[in-house]
């Protein structure tokens, strides 16, 4: 067994105490294709997992065959017919089983789904679960935070070229796109998410859309990107770009949102509950006055997905464990000026925290030639 199948082996080890544990049921059925791949390292889609106590089984179609003998060649598969749907490949092969009780992930199957699911398996218990693969993924082992590593970098190194290379007369649209296709210069397969660049007042939508707005429209420029690895791992980042001479009112926001995003990321360590970690940084900004012009959670885990547990928020109790992989994204948005947000990701390590990025954000650095 390769050293890959012996790390996904000890998942699904791991996956099943907790699914006795907290369903009480020696079998789960995983249907999120982000699950699905974390358990197995098949990169397919439609195909869900089956694990039993002493066992996995891919329920796929012909499609896949030769994808999955490449990808994980020790997992038994359950090839359903191309004229068979998904709830009637699941009911056969459980049928041999003798299983009682099944949980299911809820989560990721629409209502009609969840119907066609209890319905084929009628001679079963089904039970709804929710976020128990997802908790697993929420701390990653040495792989998983290797892979984070390479995210970054590839991120790291195209924003590098978009840097040098933005001018004036580029659009947001423009500047995007060169961004992707920097990153995957640099040997990532994909933009984490379809990269934010905002100018100047378009900054003030926390999710703006790069649009044909000039880049010299105004004197700064948010951007918010990430690269993901051929692995599937992810990064997040943003920075703010001047475009012109900054002004008093940005560096003012800038050192708020700056000193915000510090402070919160010294809070972090095992043990800590992510809402305090969301606390330090809305402290400094609302005690600068602007408390209302920050309305989003401080951050958010980041792994296979580009969000994911834990989650960074005022009401989260969640405590932050060492391998835990999170951003710390403070922002101030003024609808009609801009906005400004910094963000990093962060690594919650035994005896505190490590910051994984590592593009400047100090003032002096946000300045254009």
């Amino acid at each position: 067994m390769s050293a890959d199948s012996q790390r996904i082996e000890k998942r699904r080890t791991r996956l099943r105490r907790l699914v006795r544990r907290e369903t009480g049921c020696r079998a789960l059925l995983v249907s999120s294709e982000v699950n699905v791949r974390y358990l197995t390292g098949f990169t397919g889609d439609s195909s869900w997992l089956l694990l039993t106590d002493d066992g996995a089984l891919l329920v796929t179609d012909s499609r896949y065959t030769t994808q999955v003998e490449q990808e994980c060649p020790d997992l038994p598969v359950f090839l359903r017919e191309s004229s068979q749907s998904m709830t009637s490949a699941v009911e056969e092969a459980t049928r041999s089983l003798n299983l009682k009780e099944l949980a299911a992930e809820a989560d990721s199957l629409t209502y009609s789904s969840w119907l066609a699911l209890t319905t084929a398996l009628e001679s079963l218990t089904v039970k709804a679960s929710s976020g128990l693969v997802e908790s697993l993924r929420s701390i990653k082992d040495a792989g998983e935070i290797a892979e984070t590593r390479l995210a970054v970098e590839q991120s790291e190194k195209g924003f590098a070229v978009l840097r040098a290379m933005l001018t004036g007369d580029m659009t947001e649209l423009n500047a995007a796109h060169e961004l992707e296709h920097a990153m995957r210069r640099f040997g990532a397969a994909d933009a984490a998410f379809p990269p934010i660049v905002a100018a100047g007042p378009n900054a003030a939508l926390p999710h703006a859309r790069p649009g044909n707005t000039r880049i010299d429209s105004s004197d700064f420029l948010l951007v918010d990107w990430g690269a993901a690895a051929d692995s599937g791992y992810r990064s997040d980042l943003t920075r703010i770009l001047a475009t012109a001479k900054i002004s008093p009112k940005l560096e003012k926001i800038y050192r708020v949102v700056l000193n915000a995003q510090q402070e919160a990321i010294t809070r972090i360590a095992p043990g800590v509950q992510c809402r305090a970690v969301d606390a330090a940084a809305r402290e400094i900004i609302s005690a600068a006055g602007y408390g209302k012009n920050f309305g989003h959670g401080l951050g958010h885990g980041v792994g296979l997905q580009i969000h994911e547990a834990p989650r960074v928020g005022g009401s989260s109790e969640t405590e932050l464990k060492p391998g835990m992989i999170v951003t710390v994204e403070p922002g101030i948005y003024l609808p009609g000026w801009g906005g400004v947000r910094i963000e990093d990701d962060v690594l919650v390590t035994r005896g505190g925290y490590e910051v994984l990025t590592s593009v400047p954000k100090d003032l002096d650095s946000i300045r254009l030639p």
